[in-house]
Formats: C-alpha cells, structure tokens, sequence
C-alpha cells in the first residue's frame, strides 16, 4: 500500500532530477561540440569516406568515385610485389626502431631519475628534438650523412675508413640511417613517459630493499621493471603504431630510395594516390596498413591480459 503512494509522489521527482541533469550536461556538450565537429569532418569523415572509395576504382582526373570494383583494389593490392616489399620494409623499420625507443628510454629515465639536481635539464635535452617539425629534422640528419662533408662520413675517416660509405645511398645501410634519425628524434617521449612512471614509484620500497641487502641491479630488476609493466606496456604499443605509420623521415630523407631499400606502406600510398592518381588502389591499401596496426593493437590486447591472470 505504501509503495502505491509514494508512485505518483516519486514520478514528478524522477522527472525533475531528469531535467536537473539536462540542464547540468548541457553546458559539457556545448564545450565540446567545436571538437566534435573538427573531429567528425577532418578524421571520422575521411575515414569512411577511405572505406568508401576502397571499394571503387576512384581517380583524381574523374570526378565522382567512379566504377564499383568491390574488393578488386584489394586483390590488386595483395598481388603487388612492391605492396609486400614495403610491407616488409615498414616492418624492418618497426624492428629496428621499438627495441632501443623502449630499453633506451628506460635506461635514461633511470639514470636520470637517480640526478638529485638539475634533473630538468635531461627533460629538455631529451624532449626539445621530439617537439622539432620532421622537415627539420630531415635536415639535420641529411646533413650528417652527407657524403665526404657530413659528420658521419668525418666520424668513419677518423676510425680509419679509407673509403666511407654513404649510409643514405647505400641499399643495406639507408634504412639503418633513417631508424637512428628515428631513434634521436622520438627517444625524448618514451624518456618522459617512464620519468613519470619512475617518479610514481613510492621511494620507501627502495628503502626497504636497500636495507634487506638488495643491489641496484636487483633493486631495478624486482622493483622497478615490475612497477612500470603498465607504462611499458604503453610505451611498446605506442610505438609498435608509430613505427608502422613511418612516412615522414622517408619521403624526406630518401624518398624511398635507393631505389626502393626503403619504399614504406605509406610511401606507396602516395605514390599511388597522387603519382598514379588510384585513389580507390591507395584507399585499399591503406585499409590493410589499417587491419595491419589493428592486429598488432588485438595481440598486444591479449598477451596483457594474459600477463594480468598469470599475475593474479
């Protein structure tokens, strides 16, 4: 009986807190709707609209999205040797720029974390090359390896080098010099992120250990690495994507060459949306760079979640 009064009293209130937290979300909304907007038309948009001329043979020089192909341009893509070859070299990259982002990275935020004064200045010299343009740091490192003028090529003279090889015009030796640039330029992320995570570590359990006998080394390997599995998690899958999105340093620094020793997924994207004007063939392609970094994103999903079990 109690409940049957207190029904009609209670549907006025429920209506009131409704509109109460309307008028409360409102303002939330209106503060986001400029970025929602941005977000919609200049990424959500020309994602599907990619997904969309993937599937027809799209052009620059006809208006419209043209004939429907279906999966066709996938099936091109698939079949291409030079799709697997900077598939290949997209990965090669990845090999060789995420091991040392990752180790160096935490080597130096542990080194410097340890500096009692002036640790702020390892910040800035660590950071300061990741906030510089691609453009100039494209520069920087033609410069170094310029042949006969550049430090690289004084550096190899003054171990004894009689005849210096040119890293950028060397096939086997490009990608190497591209992965270094790589390396210097983005370091100073991954230093920062585990800086933090470091600085998050309560000192107390340092403490304790010390005083139960336990060495740096010991202090690091039961400590340290084991509190910043979260960090190290994200630095890896950050990087992992980054890697695979490489185009920048490539396209400035070689432009793919020597001859193709260094042509990337992304590279052939380009040339085959504004070379060979096949918009619909680089949509499809992009697309499988997509399901590509997806994979990896899915993989590296799993194996954490079976790190959480084991370790529970």
């Amino acid at each position: 009986m109690s409940a049957q009064t207190l029904a009609p009293d209670t549907a006025p209130a429920r209506q009131s807190d409704r509109t109460r937290a309307h008028k409360e979300t409102l303002p939330a909304w209106l503060f986001i709707a400029p970025f929602g907007i941005f977000f919609g038309l200049f990424l959500l948009w020309p994602v599907v609209y990619m997904l969309i001329t993937s599937l027809f043979d799209t052009t620059l020089v006809k208006p419209g999205l043209g004939t429907f192909v279906g999966f066709g341009n996938y099936a091109e893509m698939l079949s291409r040797d030079d799709f697997w070859e900077a598939l290949w070299h997209t990965i090669q990259f990845t090999i060789y720029t995420v091991p040392p982002l990752v180790i160096l990275a935490f080597v130096f935020a542990v080194l410097a974390n340890r500096v009692a004064r002036g640790q702020w200045f390892f910040r800035l010299a660590f950071f300061v090359p990741f906030i510089l343009p691609s453009a100039a740091i494209g520069l920087i490192w033609q410069f170094i390896f310029t042949p006969a003028t550049g430090l690289w090529n004084s550096f190899q003279t003054l171990l004894g080098a009689d005849d210096p090889s040119p890293v950028l015009g060397t096939p086997d030796l490009a990608m190497i010099g591209i992965a270094i640039t790589t390396i210097w330029w983005t370091i100073g992320f991954n230093f920062v992120l585990y800086l933090a995570g470091l600085q998050d570590i309560p000192r107390e359990l340092y403490e304790a250990a010390a005083v139960d006998g336990a060495t740096p080394g010991q202090q690091i390997r039961f400590i340290t690495i084991p509190m910043l599995s979260r960090t190290t998690t994200l630095v890896v899958l950050l990087q992992i994507v980054a890697s695979l999105k490489i185009f920048d340093q490539v396209y400035l620094m070689t432009s793919g060459g020597p001859g193709t020793s260094t042509q990337v997924l992304l590279g052939l994207v380009t040339n085959t949306a504004f070379t060979d004007y096949r918009i619909g063939a680089a949509s499809a392609a992009s697309v499988l760079l997509f399901i590509v970094i997806l994979m990896v994103t899915v993989i590296r999903h799993f194996i954490d979640r079976a790190q959480e079990r084991r370790a529970a």
